[in-house]
């Protein structure tokens, strides 16, 4: 039985909250259910991804917005920066100690360049890719289709014949991965995931060729069950995605909560066009000396009706007639009681730039990145404005490349690691724990990607000296935030400089130089 106050006051006041009203002109219409997380994807996720696709392939705004998250998070190259956990592995074997993981990371990155960039893309399954190109792949994957996944080979026939190593890496489209026979899901299988009663993934059922696939029909209904790792935890099934509830077990895209929006303003842009073409045409017509009403008259007169057809055809013998030219062009001549008459179309709508611009600041908010980055219009801004929006976009471009090296590329590396460890190509001392149990540890690593940039590299630079050499910084750290550089390989190249200079002759610049008389003088920048 509904409060009495309820029923002698206005509907709403029954609701506590306003977003609950039932009965409000903004609300009531508004009645959305309430489904479990795998539900609200796999049943619409087909639909979904293709209209996600079709929008970045035919839009220019979708295809950038993308392209310029790949390049600030991967850009051109994606750098190991290995950094095995000493400190817990020291535990075990003391000899694990800090000069040791130097030495350990040094050959650890060696091998990792020597098969991740592997001219003959030994890395690749299908020997095209290599690891960093295989890796924005997989990314793209991730931010149009909302998932990346991967199957990891071992194929050591390879070895000998052009590789170092037997393990590859075979990144599938996410399409292919789906229930057997297209059935619905069940307590135990989630979108070709199959779980266990945890919820824990298990492993994957993914077609031997894409759906739509027709020079491939028979393959395409046919599962293969991939696992997620072997029984000693060897990853072979990497499945990414970034997730938004507990529970869920596919991925949906960035691109996904403006979809409807971009479809329209694409629509927009398309009527603007034809809107401005129109207006470079001059249009004209001949009008004749009967009004509407006249000719309205005269229909409904058979008398008038002749009147007015002997007229008309006065009007086409005249003009048949007097077909004058000059220079083979007509001059247009009049029959008596015609006039020519201009056509200026208007435009309908004159805030078009202000609309585009908001627009694309929606989609600019729910990729994660400034406006500027998405319209590329810098008209707007002054430099305050557009370090606080790059600091600001760096901070979700980080976490997004954090997420996904970490979800996506560390599991590959573990795994590579761990046939560089099994063939003797890493140091070790003769006490260290099997790589079985310590696969944390030993495959702890960061990821080196495309560095943030400077808006004004003097004062940036000049700020960036100012924390190391108060100790709230370290040169690892802005090496490898400022231009995506590994500390180490910067100090042997600035030695190799250092040591030319010398040789040559040259006087030191006072960053390069131990004796203060080896000093050139440097002049503070002008205020």
């Amino acid at each position: 039985m509904r409060p009495k106050a309820a029923l002698e006051g206005p509907a709403g006041d029954f609701f506590a909250y306003d977003a609950a009203n039932l009965y409000g002109q903004e609300m009531s219409a508004w009645l959305p259910w309430l489904r479990s997380p795998d539900t609200e994807i796999d049943f619409t996720r087909d639909r979904v991804v293709a209209r996600t696709r079709d929008l970045v392939r035919n839009d220019g705004w979708a295809t950038g917005a993308v392209g310029r998250t790949l390049d600030n998070t991967i850009g051109a190259e994606l750098r190991l920066r290995a950094m095995p956990d000493h400190l817990a592995l020291s535990r075990v074997a003391p000899a694990m100690d800090a000069t040791w993981a130097d030495e350990f990371a040094a050959a650890a990155e060696a091998e990792w360049r020597l098969w991740a960039h592997d001219l003959g893309g030994a890395c690749d399954t299908a020997r095209t890719l290599t690891f960093p190109r295989m890796a924005r792949l997989a990314l793209r994957h991730a931010l149009i289709d909302g998932e990346a996944l991967a199957v990891l080979g071992w194929e050591p026939e390879r070895v000998g014949a052009g590789a170092h190593y037997a393990t590859s890496v075979q990144v599938v489209d996410p399409d292919r991965l789906s229930n057997p026979d297209e059935m619905v899901d069940t307590e135990h299988r989630r979108g070709g995931v199959e779980i266990d009663e945890a919820g824990a993934p298990l492993g994957y059922w993914i077609r031997r060729a894409h759906q739509n696939d027709w020079y491939d029909a028979a393959e395409s209904m046919v599962w293969d069950f991939a696992p997620r790792t072997t029984l000693w935890g060897r990853p072979v099934t990497v499945h990414y995605f970034d997730p938004d509830r507990a529970g869920q077990h596919r991925g949906v895209g960035v691109l996904v909560p403006v979809l409807a929006r971009l479809k329209m303003l694409g629509r927009y842009d398309a009527v603007e066009l034809q809107q401005a073409v129109l207006q470079t045409v001059f249009g004209t017509f001949v009008e004749s000396p009967y009004d509407a009403d006249q000719v309205r008259m005269a229909m409904e007169s058979p008398e008038d009706q002749r009147e007015l057809s002997y007229y008309q055809a006065l009007r086409d013998a005249f003009h048949q007639q007097r077909q004058l030219m000059l220079g083979g062009v007509r001059i247009p001549t009049l029959a008596p009681g015609e006039k020519i008459a201009a056509v200026s179309p208007q435009h309908p709508a004159r805030n078009f730039t202000d609309f585009e611009h908001a627009m694309l600041r929606n989609v600019a908010a729910a990729i994660g990145v400034s406006a500027e980055q998405v319209t590329q219009d810098w008209s707007r801004t002054n430099y305050s404005s557009a370090r606080a929006a790059m600091l600001d976009a760096w901070k979700t471009l980080g976490r997004i490349r954090g997420n996904f090296t970490q979800g996506w590329c560390t599991p590959i590396y573990a795994a590579f690691l761990e046939e560089a460890i099994d063939r003797g190509r890493v140091p070790l001392p003769a006490d260290a724990p099997p790589f079985e149990e310590w696969r944390t540890a030993y495959a702890r690593c960061r990821w080196l990607g495309v560095g943030r940039g400077w808006i004004d590299p003097v004062k940036e630079r000049q700020g960036a000296v100012l924390g190391l050499d108060a100790g709230f910084s370290t040169l690892d750290a802005e090496c490898s935030e400022m231009s995506g550089t590994d500390w180490r390989e910067m100090l042997h190249q600035r030695a190799r400089e250092v040591a030319l200079m010398k040789s040559l002759g040259l006087k030191l610049p006072d960053w390069a130089a131990s004796d203060p008389a080896q000093v050139v003088e440097r002049k503070p920048p002008p205020e």
